[in-house]
């Protein structure tokens, strides 16, 4: 006999197999039990009937709980009434452990606190393990795009001695006597690795301080940062909707399932074609004061205005073109208009809001000294970092992908806080 993953039974009809798994339900009739066995790769109905096994397996499947591992031995059979079209006919059984009869995660209604603190068993429910695959492909394409593609992956570090995105939102840590911080962008190491390589990418944990409990805010985040040597901007935008589009292209070829699961409308992602609209951001404040919205020139576009700028369009959509006292010290100004940066944010439709944020990079020495005086910074932390305009400084850009954001966009998510397995939000570090 072979040992099967349920999403595999298919290959198996009128064959015996074992399925090894957890009980995710159990009911009985009497003289037949139901088992409804999950393994993470899918769940099968498996039936004990008293009158086709031993006494001790049909006694020993009546004192199994929810959650109970279990080792199963059945004949595999085609089954339109049962919930994933075939049924495990259960000639003998294992158990592994017994679970406590007072699981956690009940198949009733329960509160966000609640589910929260659970977080570790609440994974194993359908929704959630619909969610954790979706996002497992959109970091499986995040690499395959880039790899494809003649870029390099080299870790940055997570321990820093400086900023990156501001030094209200970081981190503070003791590192043998000096100070140190939780990253909050791969970016700089990216501008270093870019003049060995080329095009590279880092993939990994970020961390920003922010008390905020908005709907689209972790304290620790994954992103995925592309940097490229000699991309303007529109070689940078190109680049931002091949990447989403490739994203979207793998879930809805690989996850049908998961996204029914999900109650998700792919409509709206099959939508998701080059190229995206592209909107400056002053013509963003146009278009939100026609919308009724009361901000003027100069204001930052916050959650409720990014919702706004999204739901006007079928697709995600660039604002690009910020003014460059929103953003950071190391972003390139537009050489026609010194008032604006060459940034850019992509807003995913449906009013989800940014997923990606990205600039061309300022590449001289002095103008990046002259910025980092005027904002206070001090050089010493990142005179690494100026050494990369000393020694064959080229242009160069690059952005970052949120993988949380885009995970709650993909599956139609209200909160952020199902789109990673372990979310850490404001107040909240356990589990």
């Amino acid at each position: 006999m072979k040992i099967v993953d349920i999403a595999e039974v298919s290959k198996y009809v009128g064959k015996e197999v074992v399925i090894r798994g957890w009980v995710y339900n159990h009911r009985s009739s009497g003289s037949i039990q139901f088992l409804l066995i999950r393994d993470g790769t899918g769940r099968i109905q498996g039936v004990v009937a008293r009158d086709e096994v031993d006494e001790g397996v049909f006694e020993l499947s009546d004192r199994l709980t929810m959650e109970s591992s279990v080792e199963v031995v059945g004949v595999v059979r085609e089954d339109e009434r049962a919930p994933e079209g075939y049924e495990l006919t259960i000639k003998d059984l294992k158990v592994f452990q017994v679970a406590d009869d007072d699981y956690p995660i009940q198949k009733k209604s329960h509160g966000v606190d609640f589910l929260l603190s659970n977080r570790h068993l609440w994974l194993r429910t359908e929704r959630q393990v619909a969610i954790l695959k979706i996002r497992a492909r959109v970091m499986k394409a995040s690499c395959d795009f880039f790899d494809d593609r003649g870029f390099v992956r080299v870790d940055a570090p997570i321990l820093t001695p400086s900023a990156c995105e501001g030094t209200t939102t970081l981190f503070e840590t003791n590192y043998f006597g000096e100070k140190a911080y939780l990253s909050q962008s791969g970016q700089l190491y990216n501008e270093a690795t870019i003049m060995a390589l080329g095009k590279t990418y880092c993939f990994g944990p970020t961390f920003r301080a922010e008390k905020s409990k908005t709907r689209r805010h972790c304290m620790e985040f994954w992103m995925v940062e592309p940097e490229m040597v000699f991309y303007d901007l529109n070689d940078n935008m190109k680049l931002q909707e091949e990447y989403v589009t490739y994203i979207v292209e793998e879930v809805l070829e690989h996850h049908q399932g998961e996204l029914t699961v999900l109650d998700r409308d792919i409509e709206p992602l099959k939508k998701v074609k080059p190229p995206f609209p592209r909107i400056t951001y002053k013509e963003a404040i146009e278009l939100l004061k026609s919308g009724g919205f009361d901000i003027e020139y100069g204001a930052s576009l916050g959650a409720d205005e990014e919702d706004a700028i999204s739901k006007k369009f079928e697709k995600p959509v660039f604002v690009h073109h910020f003014p460059a006292e929103q953003k950071a010290f190391y972003m390139k100004r537009d050489p026609q208009d010194e008032t604006l940066s060459l940034s850019v944010d992509l807003l995913a439709p449906e009013g989800y809001g940014e997923i990606i944020g990205g600039s061309v990079r300022e590449e001289s020495i002095e103008v990046l000294r002259e910025r980092m005086k005027m904002e206070g910074l001090p050089e010493e932390p990142i005179r690494w970092y100026l050494d990369l305009r000393r020694y064959g400084s080229v242009p160069h850009s690059g952005f970052g992908l949120g993988i949380g954001r885009t995970v709650m966009w993909i599956c139609g998510l209200k909160h952020i806080r199902e789109a990673i397995p372990f979310p850490r939000l404001l107040g909240r570090i356990y589990p």
